[in-house]
Parts: C-alpha cells; sequence; structure tokens
C-alpha cells in the first residue's frame, strides 16, 4: 500500500454510519480472541504459497495456532491421520511444497467434556431471554480445542441451564465474542428466538459497541474514521494488518476523550467487526493499544496492565421479545483506572 494511499485512509472525516455486511455471526465482534479461529471439529485448510515452501509440516501448521498449542500436539494430530496433503497422510517432518494442500481436521470435543461451572460472573442484565455479562480481563469466552474449561460458556452453563443452541453444543448462547485480554460487556442468548434476533441486529448495524482504549502518541485529530481493509500478515500469520490482499472491509470510528501527552484515552466505535480490527486499526494510524502484546509497543512503565487496554464499554440492542431499547455501560476496570490515575497524576 502507497503512502498516498495511507494518508487517504488516515484522512479524518465526521463519525457516520457506512454501510458495509457483518461478517458471519461467529466473527462478529472484534475478537476473534484469538489470533487463528480454533474450534472443535473444525477443518481447517491452507495452501501453500511459495514463501511457506519447504518449511515442515508440524512447524507450519503450529505457527498458525494460537499459543497454548504445542509442535508435540500438532505432531499427535499427525499421527492420528488428522492432518492431510493433498488427500494424504504424512509424517510430522514432511517438507512442504509449493501449492500443495493442507487439511487439518479437529478432534471433535464432546459435550461431555463442556461442563457446567461455578465461575463468578458480573451480571450487568438478565431476564428469560438475554443475559449481559461484564466480561473480566483473562477469561476466554467459548471453549476450543485444548481449553475445554473455566470460559464464558462454562459459567452460562451453570448460571442459566438453559441456553441457545444456534451455534452449536460448544458456543451455546453465545451471540458474539470479545478478546480474552479485552474486558467489558458481552451479550448471550437464553433461548433460539432471542438468538435469532439478537444476531440480525447484529447482522443490520444497529446494536450499539462502543469501546475505550488507552492508546500510544497524542492523537492527531479530536475525532476521525479508519476506512482500512483488513487481512492476514504475511510475515506472521498469527496476526492481521492492513492490506489490499486477500482483505475484508474493515471500518473504526473514534473519539478522542482525554490526552496524557503520549498516550490518549479514545472512545471507538466498531462499524465493522473483523478479527483484533481496533488493535489493527490503532496500529496502522501508528497509535497502537498500550499492553498490547501483539499489536503493541514496549509496555508503558505506567502500565500494569496484563493484556490490552481495551474495554467494551457500552453495549445497546433491541429487546428481541418487547421490542424495547436496552443499552448498558460497564465502568472501566481497576487495573487500566489505574494507569489512568497515574497518568492524570504524573
Amino acid at each position: 500500500m502507497s503512502k498516498q494511499d495511507k494518508s487517504e485512509l488516515n484522512e479524518v472525516q465526521d463519525t457516520q454510519s457506512v454501510e458495509q455486511d457483518m461478517p458471519d455471526l461467529e466473527h462478529a465482534e472484534e475478537i476473534g480472541d484469538d489470533e487463528t479461529e480454533v474450534n472443535a471439529g473444525q477443518m481447517m485448510e491452507w495452501t501453500i504459497d511459495a514463501e511457506d515452501a519447504k518449511t515442515r509440516i508440524d512447524k507450519y501448521i503450529t505457527d498458525l495456532l494460537p499459543e497454548g498449542f504445542s509442535r508435540s500436539q500438532v505432531q499427535q494430530w499427525i499421527t492420528d491421520g488428522l492432518v492431510t496433503v493433498d488427500g494424504k497422510v504424512i509424517k510430522a517432518n514432511h517438507k512442504l511444497i509449493e501449492n500443495e494442500q493442507v487439511i487439518v481436521q479437529l478432534p471433535s470435543l464432546s459435550t461431555v467434556e463442556i461442563e457446567a461451572q461455578d465461575i463468578p460472573l458480573e451480571i450487568v442484565y438478565e431476564d428469560s431471554d438475554v443475559i449481559v455479562i461484564n466480561k473480566p480481563r483473562g477469561m476466554v469466552v467459548h471453549p476450543a480445542v485444548g481449553h475445554s474449561s473455566d470460559t464464558l460458556v462454562n459459567a452460562l452453563m451453570y448460571h442459566c441451564k438453559d441456553l441457545s443452541g444456534i451455534n452449536g453444543e460448544v458456543r451455546p448462547g453465545i451471540v458474539h465474542r470479545i478478546d480474552k485480554d479485552t474486558t467489558g460487556l458481552l451479550m448471550a442468548a437464553k433461548n433460539d428466538k432471542a438468538h435469532a434476533s439478537l444476531s440480525e441486529q447484529l447482522k443490520n448495524h444497529t446494536v450499539t459497541r462502543k469501546y475505550i482504549a488507552l492508546v500510544h502518541g497524542n492523537v492527531d485529530h479530536d475525532q476521525g474514521t479508519i476506512d482500512a481493509p483488513i487481512g492476514r500478515s504475511p510475515q506472521n500469520r498469527k496476526m492481521f494488518t492492513v492490506t489490499e490482499k486477500n482483505s475484508k472491509h474493515a471500518v473504526t470510528h473514534f473519539v478522542v476523550t482525554e490526552r496524557f501527552g503520549d498516550f490518549t484515552l479514545v472512545e471507538l466505535r466498531l462499524e465493522t467487526g473483523r478479527t483484533h480490527q481496533i488493535r489493527v486499526h490503532m496500529k496502522f494510524i501508528d497509535h497502537p493499544l498500550v499492553a498490547d502484546p501483539m499489536y503493541g509497543r514496549v509496555r508503558a512503565k505506567t502500565s500494569t496492565l496484563d493484556g490490552q487496554a481495551l474495554h467494551a464499554a457500552v453495549l445497546g440492542f433491541v429487546h428481541p421479545t418487547t421490542g424495547e431499547y436496552l443499552e448498558f455501560q460497564a465502568p472501566i476496570p481497576d487495573d487500566l483506572e489505574q494507569v489512568l490515575f497515574s497518568l492524570r497524576n504524573r
């Protein structure tokens, strides 16, 4: 992308609604909680390009997976015949060739493995159709291969007993997600009717989703719109970047709420919901999130955060049964508030 293109993408516009199709339901947030979406029973497929040729297949797959998946685990999948290259079972030391087709069929996660757990939840709102949670930092939203417990879903199964089944056995009730280390508001559906209504609202851009983020640097403009396509990084497949190649349209609106000289507090509104969208977009305009382990700079001296300084502060939607518009706010978490206090008093 040329400097001129980047300049145009950085041009400040009035915050306005931009018509853009939402991604599939399972990617309807800035999420994903994580670098590569990995779910039980999922089939992952890649075509090898020139830069990955001659790489061992076990290393190639491991590099694509989120942290927590070991190379030995991938080697076991290969031994179990869950990995094929051009339709053939191979060995872990297989050296990849350009244009080969790699398929990984992940093992299934049975319903028995997803247990209800008595995990404390901060419930912001609840009725017979919907529950709104203020998610803490460090909590994964739903079970995945290698992580079947201590998730929000495990907690919801214990608390709610009944949840919608639209998103399958591994994601009961889950309408959207936020990253593991992002704090804040998240809604879940208790029945299929509510789930369908909330999903449609996400698709039609009528759900209000506002985030608070602390970013590096003094943001030049008081408000603006970042309209820049996002795709997987060719340098690091676990990361995403602004690129024209194999990318998806992505739009983020921002408003500066407080300045600290070399740091800025901003409110952001998602127009689209690409994986890591806010984190990627703020890095793109040279204002990465404080304490972001993947897209950020060296951790700020004032930061005691164990993850990116990003908080889902406002969530609003039309109730699926009553038709009433509901809007909720979650206060900035204590760890981020402490960082802000330090910045205000230095």
